[in-house]
C-alpha cells in the first residue's frame, strides 16, 4: 500500500512538471482606421424616387446628427423611412441617403459616414 502512495506522490510530480501556463501580457495594439463604405442597394423601379422626403428636421441636439428620412423601394411601391438620430462622430461627416440612376436601374446609397 504504502509503495502505491509513493508511486501516485511520483506520478503527480512528474505530471505537474508537464504543464506550462503562459501569460500572455502582450496585446495586440488597435488603431481604428477610418473605413468608407458605401452600401449600394440596387433598386429596379418603373419610375424614379419621388422628391426629397418631406419632414420637419427637429431642433439641433447636441451631439447627434439628423439623418433624414428618404424612400425605399419596397418591391412594388415607394416607401417612407422616417429620418433618425445619428451620434456625432468627431473628424467625420454624415452622407445622407440619396439615390443615384445608373444604365441598370435606381441605387440606393445608404447613409454612411465619411473621412473628412
Amino acid at each position: 500500500m504504502q509503495i502505491r502512495i509513493v508511486a501516485l506522490a511520483a506520478l503527480t510530480m512528474l505530471a505537474s512538471g508537464c504543464v506550462e501556463e503562459r501569460v500572455v501580457h502582450d496585446r495586440p495594439v488597435v488603431i481604428e482606421r477610418p473605413v468608407v463604405r458605401r452600401e449600394v442597394v440596387e433598386v429596379v423601379a418603373p419610375q424614379p424616387p419621388p422628391e426629397r422626403l418631406v419632414e420637419v428636421e427637429p431642433a439641433r441636439r447636441p451631439g447627434y446628427v439628423w439623418a433624414r428620412g428618404y424612400w425605399r423601394w419596397s418591391g412594388r411601391e415607394y416607401v417612407a423611412v422616417p429620418g433618425h438620430w445619428e451620434i456625432e462622430r468627431p473628424g467625420y461627416h454624415y452622407v445622407h441617403p440619396h439615390y443615384e440612376h445608373h444604365n441598370d436601374g435606381w441605387h440606393l446609397n445608404v447613409g454612411v459616414w465619411v473621412n473628412g
